[in-house]
């Protein structure tokens, strides 16, 4: 089968896996394999697309859209494929190949060029917020997902590796590192978190308004998953002369919105902002660098 993988696609398996290129010489068979296992019908692929997936749509043999995306192993699909069972449709895309698990993942098909990003700011964190509350349930019994503290415990060890090859971040990991110790001490109810949530993550569906795609899903607090949301369209508040305060009344606003202890959200955007900042710089994207560490600062 003929497919051109995104450039976007390319250029983010280049920065960040090693079996990148493996992965995408075997991404024909892998369509083809998961296309004929499921009777499906390829419509094309989806551009821009994602940087750690292709996404392909579909057609199901009663003629039904739906979306197949196909993912590398080291990001984990067997752990996205278990949370949306686990969420089965409740704020989140649903899962139509519950039984399935060879890489790919057959979804109901969303308005994909349409997410929260594109409402006005304020509309767009009021609902981005509310499909993310729906996503926080109880963990299933037994769960293999990753825990936050597994997952920043090898964050933390690749922002000290950082730190100490460059001294001009140090500060800066030094009090993230810090307020992650904090936060870990403390005895939180765990949850269902999406991982990687953010506007981009929320598309429009014809089922429900608004559901979350693409999440790396984790067990934890729920502090965690909403400190993404907080540095939401970060270019604009950096342009902004007033985007340290912005900053401060959204950690506040979305803190009691979503009734999450405000400094916690804050600890954990601290957390959260430095290690992507620090994780830009170590890939080779500067300017995302600047931009996160300087938002991080405001902290």
């Amino acid at each position: 089968m003929a497919l051109e993988p995104p450039q976007r696609l390319v250029t983010a398996l280049g920065e960040t896996a090693q079996d990148g290129d493996d992965w995408l010489d075997k991404l024909p068979g892998a369509v083809e394999k998961a296309v004929a296992l499921r009777g499906l019908t390829v419509e094309r692929v989806h551009v821009p697309g994602g940087r750690s997936s292709l996404v392909l749509m579909v057609r199901r043999s009663d003629d039904t859209p739906a979306v197949l995306k196909l993912v590398p192993s080291r990001s984990r699909p067997e752990s996205e494929r278990a949370a949306l069972a686990h969420w089965n449709g409740l704020g989140a895309v649903r899962l139509l190949d519950p039984e399935c698990a060879d890489g790919a993942l057959l979804m109901e098909r969303l308005h994909r060029d349409v997410s929260v990003r594109s409402l006005p700011e304020a509309k767009a964190l009021l609902e981005a917020a509310g499909t993310l509350r729906r996503l926080w349930v109880e963990p299933p019994a037994g769960h293999r997902f990753e825990t936050v503290a597994e997952r920043t415990g090898r964050q933390a060890d690749a922002m000290r590796a950082s730190a100490s090859a460059d001294a001009g971040v140090a500060p800066l990991v030094d009090a993230a590192l810090a307020a992650r110790d904090e936060l870990l001490a403390a005895s939180v109810e765990p949850r269902l978190l999406h991982g990687t949530f953010r506007q981009s993550k929320v598309l429009a569906g014809d089922r429900l308004p608004w559901l979350a795609v693409g999440p790396d899903p984790v067990v934890g607090e729920p502090a965690f998953d909403l400190a993404r949301l907080v540095r939401d369209r970060v270019e604009d508040l950096i342009a902004s002369p007033s985007g340290a305060s912005i900053t401060r009344r959204r950690v506040k606003k979305l803190a009691e919105s979503l009734e999450v202890e405000q400094e916690r959200l804050r600890g954990w955007t601290l957390f959260r902002a430095v290690e992507s900042g620090v994780r830009a710089l170590r890939v080779g994207r500067p300017q995302d660098a600047e931009l996160l560490l300087e938002f991080a600062g405001w902290l």
